[in-house]
C-alpha cells in the first residue's frame, strides 16, 4: 500500500552527518564573557540556516505577516489560503526582506496567518472570528518578545482579522520601532461583479433573480487579482485606511493595488524607514498618541469606514495604554467630520478602492481634512516626519500627479469625484458615516451605519423612519432561511428582521449573509434589522448591529415577540436616533421571560466561551472586545475571597 510505504528506494538515501556550516562566529572573549547562552546559540542557529557567519552581527529586523497557503515561485497555488488578501503577502515579505540584507542588517520572519469573514459567513467558523483578533494579537506579541534581539518590526498584513490583530501587537510593543505595510486590494474583474455582491449569489438564486448558468460563472471570476482585500470599504480597506491615519504606514500606503510594482515598491521602503526609525531611537509609543488616535477616528468617518473599527480602533488603543475612545467620542468625531470619498458599500457612484488609491488614498482625503482644521498636523509618524509635513509632500509631489492622472487614462474617471471636497461631497448628498441610537431595545446603545441606509428612503429632513412588525429570530441560518424563502413565511417588505442571541456570548459573528441579502432581493431594502450581533463592513441598508445589552445578558432584544411593533428613527444629519417597541412597555419588556427562539449555538467553542467572559469583564464590545488584565486579575482576585470566606469555618 502507498499509504503503509511508498516502496520508493530514494528513501532510504540516508545519513547520520553533515558538515555543518563552515567559517566562524565572529565573536570575541568579551563578548562569550557577557553574552547569555541564548545569544551565543541564537547566532549558531542563523549561521545552521545558512546566513554568512561573517554577517551575523548586523542589527536584526523581525518581519511579521498573515501568510496564508503555499504558492509555487510561477504563482500558482500548491496550497490554498483561507483568503486572497493573505495569499500573496510573502511577495512583500520577500521585497522587505531583500532591503535589509542589502543594506546589512538580518531579516527575520514569523507568521501567524488568519481567517476569511466572507468564507466563515454563515457557517459556525464565524463564532471564531472576532475572538482570533485578540488571540493573534497576543501570539504576534509573544513572537516579537521571543526574538530579544530584533530592533525593529515590520507588520504586514491585508484583511479584516489580521490586520487590527497586528496593529494590536505593534501598538503593545511600545520600546520598538514599528511600520505597518498594508497588504493592498484585489483588483475588479473585467465583465463580473465585485467581491461584495458576488457573495449574495443564494439568496438572488432562491429568489429567482438571476439563473443557475450567471451564478456558476460569476461565483468563479469576482476576483481580479490573486491577492489582496475586497474591492470595497469594508472592515479590510477601513483597517488599511486608519493604520495610516495613525502614522503607522508611509504616506499613500493603504488600499494598493497587490501584486503590482507599486505595492512591492512600498514594502521595500517601509524596510527603509524601520531601519531610519531604528537608527534615531524612535519607538511605536512615540507614534501611537493620542494625536494619532484623534486622526485614525478623522478619517475613518472622512471615508465612510466599516463599523467594526467601532471595536478595532478601541482595541488598538488599549494596547497602547491610551484612553479607549467612547461612544461621545464617536458621536462627536461624526458631526464634526464629513464624508469625503464615494466607494462601495456606500455610493453613491460606488467605486472600487483601488480606484480611491489612484485618487489619491489617504493622504488626499487628508489634504481635504487639514483644510477644515480637523486633523492634528504635529503627530509624529514612520516616514520621521510629522502628518502635517506628509501632506506638504503629499499636495506638491509626482506620485500625486500621476497616480491621479492614471485614473483618468485608465477608466475616464475624474479623481474628484472619487475622493471629493466638502462642498462637493455636500452637494452630492454624502451623509456622514455612523450613528448611535438608545431606545427601550437599546438601554445601553446600538449603531448604525447611516451612510449606508438608500437615500430614497430618508425623508428631506434627513430622517429614516421605519415601523413594523417583528420577525424575531434566534440563529442566522432561521433569519436566512425565511429571507430566501417565497413561501408564506417569507420576509415582507415593512418587516422588522430581529435577529437575537448572536451577542458577544457567542463571540460577536457578523452577519453579512443576511444583511447582503437583504440589499439585492426585490423589496429587501424596505427591512430594517435589528441585532445584537455585528456587521461586515460592506453591509449596507438600515442594519442596526451591537444592542446592548445583548440578549444573553438579559437584553430586551431577546424578549421581543413576533408581531411586536417596532418604531426606528435614525436622524443621518444629528446623528442621533432611537429604537423602540412601541406594542408594549419598557416595563412589559423587562417581566417578559426571555423568547423561546433563544437557543444557544451548539457550536460555541469554549475557546469563544472564555474570550466572551473575559472581554466582558473588561467593558465589552463599547470597549473594543479587549483583554484589560488588572480588571480581569481584580474580579477574578474578589471571586476567589469571596469563595473563601463561603468556605471558612465561622460561615
Amino acid at each position: 500500500m502507498d499509504i503503509l510505504d511508498s516502496n520508493d528506494p530514494e528513501i532510504y538515501s540516508l545519513r547520520t552527518t553533515a558538515p555543518g556550516p563552515s567559517g566562524r562566529l565572529p565573536l570575541t572573549p568579551e563578548m562569550l564573557r557577557a553574552a547569555s547562552s541564548g545569544d551565543v546559540f541564537g547566532l549558531t542557529q542563523n549561521a545552521g540556516m545558512g546566513w554568512d557567519p561573517r554577517k551575523l552581527l548586523g542589527r536584526e529586523f523581525l518581519i511579521l505577516s498573515t501568510q496564508g497557503g503555499i504558492r509555487a515561485p510561477d504563482g500558482t497555488p500548491v496550497a490554498l489560503g483561507y483568503h486572497t488578501g493573505h495569499w500573496e503577502v510573502g511577495l512583500l515579505m520577500e521585497e522587505a526582506a531583500r532591503t535589509f540584507a542589502a543594506k546589512g542588517a538580518i531579516p527575520f520572519a514569523g507568521y501567524v496567518s488568519d481567517p476569511c469573514d466572507g468564507r466563515t459567513n454563515g457557517t459556525a467558523g464565524m463564532l471564531d472570528s472576532l475572538p482570533y483578533r485578540n488571540d493573534a494579537a497576543v501570539v504576534f506579541r509573544r513572537l516579537i518578545r521571543s526574538l530579544p534581539t530584533a530592533r525593529g518590526v515590520l507588520g504586514i498584513a491585508t484583511c479584516d482579522k489580521g490586520l487590527p490583530a497586528t496593529m494590536i501587537a505593534l501598538a503593545g510593543t511600545p520600546d520598538l520601532p514599528s511600520v505597518l505595510v498594508p497588504g493592498g486590494v484585489t483588483l475588479l474583474a473585467e465583465e463580473a461583479e465585485n467581491t461584495a455582491k458576488v457573495q449574495t449569489l443564494a439568496a438572488r438564486f432562491a429568489h429567482g433573480e438571476i439563473d443557475f448558468d450567471y451564478a456558476v460563472e460569476m461565483g468563479c471570476k469576482a476576483c481580479g487579482t490573486p491577492g489582496g482585500g475586497c474591492q470595497f470599504m469594508g472592515t479590510a480597506a477601513t483597517s488599511q485606511v486608519v493604520g495610516e491615519a495613525l502614522g503607522l504606514t508611509l504616506p499613500h500606503g493603504a488600499l494598493s493595488p497587490s501584486g503590482a510594482p507599486i505595492w512591492r515598491d512600498l514594502a521595500r521602503r517601509s524596510a527603509l524607514a524601520l531601519m531610519a526609525l531604528e537608527r534615531t531611537g524612535a519607538k511605536t509609543s512615540g507614534l501611537l498618541t493620542e494625536d494619532s488616535l484623534h486622526n485614525a477616528m478623522v478619517a475613518h468617518a472622512a471615508v465612510g469606514g466599516s463599523t467594526n473599527l467601532i471595536l478595532h480602533i478601541p482595541a488598538i488603543a488599549h494596547a497602547a495604554k491610551l484612553r479607549r475612545p467612547t461612544v461621545e467620542d464617536w458621536t462627536r468625531i461624526n458631526r464634526l467630520v464629513p464624508r469625503l470619498v464615494d466607494v462601495l458599500p456606500n455610493g453613491p457612484t460606488h467605486f472600487a478602492t483601488v480606484q480611491v488609491f489612484l485618487a489619491g488614498g489617504v493622504p488626499e482625503v487628508m489634504l481635504h481634512l487639514r483644510d477644515l482644521g480637523l486633523l492634528r498636523l504635529n503627530a509624529r509618524t514612520v516616514s520621521g516626519c510629522t502628518l502635517g509635513e506628509n501632506l506638504e509632500w503629499w499636495e506638491r509631489s509626482e506620485r500625486r500627479r500621476r497616480l491621479r492622472a492614471k485614473l483618468h487614462e485608465l477608466d475616464g474617471i475624474d479623481p474628484d469625484r472619487v475622493i471629493l471636497s466638502p462642498e462637493r461631497a455636500k452637494a452630492a448628498g454624502l451623509s456622514s458615516t455612523v450613528t448611535f441610537l438608545r431606545g427601550n431595545l437599546a438601554p445601553e446603545g446600538a449603531l448604525v451605519k447611516s451612510t449606508a441606509i438608500d437615500p430614497d428612503l430618508i425623508g428631506p429632513d434627513g430622517v429614516y423612519l421605519h415601523e413594523g412588525p417583528a420577525r424575531v429570530f434566534g440563529s442566522e441560518d432561521a433569519a436566512i432561511a425565511a429571507i430566501k424563502s417565497t413561501g408564506s413565511d417569507a420576509i415582507q417588505p415593512g418587516d422588522v428582521v430581529v435577529l437575537a442571541g448572536i451577542g458577544p456570548a457567542i463571540g460577536l459573528p457578523e452577519t453579512y449573509q443576511v444583511t447582503s441579502a437583504l440589499k439585492y432581493l426585490p423589496n429587501g431594502r424596505r427591512v430594517t434589522l435589528l441585532t445584537d450581533g455585528r456587521f461586515s463592513g460592506v453591509s449596507t441598508g438600515a442594519c442596526i448591529g451591537h444592542i446592548s445589552p445583548e440578549a444573553w445578558a438579559g437584553g430586551p432584544l431577546g424578549k421581543l415577540r413576533e408581531g411586536d411593533r417596532i418604531r426606528v428613527r435614525i436622524d443621518t444629519r444629528a446623528l442621533e436616533g432611537s429604537i423602540d417597541a412601541i406594542s408594549v412597555t419598557a416595563e412589559e419588556l423587562a417581566a417578559r421571560p426571555p423568547g423561546a427562539y433563544l437557543r444557544r449555538h451548539a457550536q460555541v467553542p469554549d475557546d469563544t466561551r472564555l474570550w466572551a467572559a473575559l472581554q466582558s469583564a473588561s467593558g465589552g464590545s463599547w470597549g473594543g472586545c479587549v483583554y484589560d488584565v488588572d480588571r480581569i486579575a481584580d474580579l477574578l482576585a474578589k471571586g476567589l475571597r469571596f469563595e473563601m470566606s463561603l468556605a471558612s469555618p465561622a460561615n
